[in-house]
């Protein structure tokens, strides 16, 4: 958990994916995360890879780490 002066937070990964783009795959996972996850603060993107097959893209995946604030 990352402490700050305003409180503690907590840290989080989750990977979103797209069939368009690695930035469409980060915000999908952002997107996602803010519906069960209160006073999200900061996203970071961490890794970014794709799905292939046969040779061919057919996914865009996005590990994005993110803090929300931690409530005890």
């Amino acid at each position: 958990m990352a402490k700050h002066s305003e409180g503690v937070y907590k840290i989080v990964e989750v990977v979103g994916v797209s069939k368009t783009s690695w930035e469409d795959a980060g915000k999908r996972a952002v997107e996602a995360a803010s519906k069960s996850l209160r006073d999200l603060r900061v996203a970071e993107v961490m890794k970014m890879d794709m799905k292939v097959d046969n040779g061919k893209v057919t996914a865009y995946r996005t590990r994005v780490s993110m803090s929300f604030k931690y409530e005890a």
